[in-house]
């Protein structure tokens, strides 16, 4: 019985980044091995095991055999007689097909290390066209890499191309799906995962609605970028620059997909972009049953960013409406998330990521003024009711149109 360090640990650590998670795989040693040694199994599909003091997981070395559609389409061979190497072999990429013993001894039999050093990210054998799961953790690991120069090696691409047009994509699960999309979009560069998934083709199969803004126009006055896509892009850019939450990388990744439905015709305008994409949102959302925190933003950004943009414009009614849309009263975060989610939608343009944002203090400042205005008084006018509803309308609407004037003095 033998035991190694695989995977991500090996691989960081070669790298000098922090290690946090450690995956071990055990050779040579049965289930009944592992229980008396007082592991305790855990997983239905394949056997893995609880360190009695650690809690760390430790799976049996397998190997793995397509027998259906998807992620979940596979049988699993565990026994003593299976090798490290045969337990490698079945993983995703050189680089997390290494392994490393207690005392530091490196095993590398599909050149993880050399491709390291290569800034490769590259498949260890013709099975990873087996997983369609594949191509959403190669975009997203490139994502995560970029910054250290990684690339996805030619021969990879063409594996995730074929997977992307051979239907095994639409077999993936949602929550599977949202699991990476959620985690990519939460690394350092996650514009680096949307354009990899374009470049093999899964964009389109997976999200069509972003893969139809590349190629359509934008008023270069104000998107000197132009092409919808690739501001897209950008806005995601700014969101991580400026370490924004999930909900608000989400809700930037979506923001624009009306602009998709322009008909060629009315190019570079989008009149009512933000509503005619609202019904492209929605269907997003639904698809990966994201999380509704960040639905709920993403239609909401969709809806009012282009408000957000005008802030300064909008007149005192047209701010007590947005404001409660947003239900500023008893959820404060979620527009506080709006408000950067505009920001990062302005700076995402070619030439203007740093030009200031003036409107987000004003936001702020609005939300302030309507917050300020309290029930009590009108309580004790005697106001009950939709009465009071409207009272308290009429006082926050006051109370806007004072802080306009006194924000324009």
């Amino acid at each position: 019985m033998q035991i190694y360090k695989v995977g991500g640990a090996v691989r960081d650590r070669l790298l000098g980044k922090p290690v946090t998670d450690i995956d071990w795989v055990v050779v040579g040693a049965s289930t009944e091995e592992m229980l008396a040694k007082g592991y305790r199994p855990v997983g239905a599909d394949f056997p893995v095991f609880l360190h009695p003091k650690s809690g760390e997981e430790y799976a049996l070395a397998r190997t793995e055999r397509k027998s259906g559609r998807g992620y979940g389409g596979f049988t699993f061979h565990a026994s003593p007689e299976v090798t490290l190497e045969e337990d490698l072999i079945r993983r995703d990429l050189t680089i997390n097909a290494m392994a490393e013993d207690d005392h530091g001894r490196l095993t590398d039999p599909y050149h993880g290390q050399r491709d390291l050093e290569a800034r490769l990210l590259r498949h260890v054998s013709p099975a990873f066209a087996e997983d369609p799961l594949r191509v959403l953790r190669v975009a997203r690991f490139a994502a995560r890499y970029a910054g250290l120069g990684f690339t996805v090696a030619p021969e990879t691409l063409e594996l995730m191309r074929q997977l992307s047009e051979s239907g095994e994509l639409e077999a993936l699960t949602a929550e599977r799906s949202w699991k990476e999309i959620s985690r990519a979009l939460m690394e350092d560069q996650p514009r680096v995962f949307i354009q990899v998934l374009r470049d093999c083709g899964a964009l389109k199969v997976l999200i069509p609605e972003i893969d139809a803004l590349f190629g359509v126009p934008q008023p270069e006055a104000h998107h000197p970028e132009i092409d919808s896509g690739v501001h897209t892009l950008s806005v995601l850019e700014q969101a991580a620059l400026h370490k924004q939450p999930l909900t608000v990388r989400w809700a930037c990744l979506l923001h624009d997909l009306g602009k998709g439905l322009t008909p060629e015709s009315q190019w570079p305008r989008h009149i009512a972009h933000e509503h005619k994409g609202l019904r492209l949102i929605k269907a997003v959302n639904e698809r990966f049953k994201a999380p509704r925190d960040c639905q709920e933003l993403a239609l909401l950004v969709g809806e009012y960013h282009t408000h957000g943009h005008r802030a300064l414009e909008l007149k005192p009614s047209t701010l007590l409406e947005l404001l409660q849309s947003f239900d500023v009263y008893r959820r404060p975060q979620r527009f506080e998330e709006f408000i950067n989610a505009c920001e990062m939608d302005a700076r995402g343009r070619k030439g203007l990521e740093q030009r200031s944002y003036p409107q987000a203090d004003y936001l702020r400042g609005a939300a302030t003024a309507a917050r300020t205005v309290a029930v009590q008084p009108l309580l004790e006018q005697g106001f009950k009711g939709p009465e009071l509803g409207e009272a308290l309308k009429r006082e926050r609407l006051k109370a806007l149109k004072a802080y306009k004037e006194a924000a324009s003095a």
